[in-house]
């Protein structure tokens, strides 16, 4: 006989919530995670909203469900696009903005690519976002628990391996 408490998970699991500056348009079930990761997510993405407002009244963020490991207990989620855009064209196109401005000569028009990308570039926006404003996890001995396509050059884990960072170049992957 199977006991009906052991069928429960650990924790509840609740949706991470769309906000005033930002709407999560995924399926509910992509993004279930717990209730202290919820709360944390829906204040850097409000945040992340209000500072990327330009573009319309809510900036629209899609998750999918993880796989692996804290992924199963809620403790992590994968986001996949903003406004519709894949964070994979995000990093493309500041890939592009940023070769663009290096092989400049005019320091000034360097200057001028290089911040316009970082004004438009809403990918890139919501990395950093995760980054400054978000307390994730950093289990011992292992680099705190935020990688996507901007890993190797904004940190936090500047050494990523290729294996790792190639698993996250098309999604940001943060954990509670």
């Amino acid at each position: 006989m199977i006991c009906q408490g052991c069928l429960r998970p650990r924790h509840t699991l609740v949706t991470v919530a769309s906000g005033k500056s930002f709407q999560i348009i995924s399926p509910a079930e992509s993004a279930l995670v717990t209730k202290e990761m919820a709360e944390e997510l829906e204040r850097v993405l409000e945040r992340f909203g209000e500072i990327a407002k330009c573009c319309s009244d809510r900036v629209r963020l899609f998750f999918r469900p993880g796989i692996f490991g804290h992924h199963r207990v809620g403790r992590a989620v994968d986001i996949y696009a903003v406004n519709e855009v894949g964070l994979d064209i995000w990093k493309q196109r500041w890939d592009t903005a940023i070769r663009r401005a290096f092989t400049s000569a005019d320091p000034v028009q360097r200057a001028e690519i290089l911040n316009s990308e970082c004004r438009r570039n809403l990918g890139w926006q919501l990395y950093k976002a995760l980054q400054v404003f978000g307390r994730w996890s950093q289990p011992y001995g292992y680099p705190v628990q935020l990688f996507g396509p901007w890993t190797r050059t904004e940190g936090p884990w500047t050494r990523i391996s290729d294996f790792l960072l190639h698993a996250h170049r098309d999604h940001i992957h943060v954990a509670r």
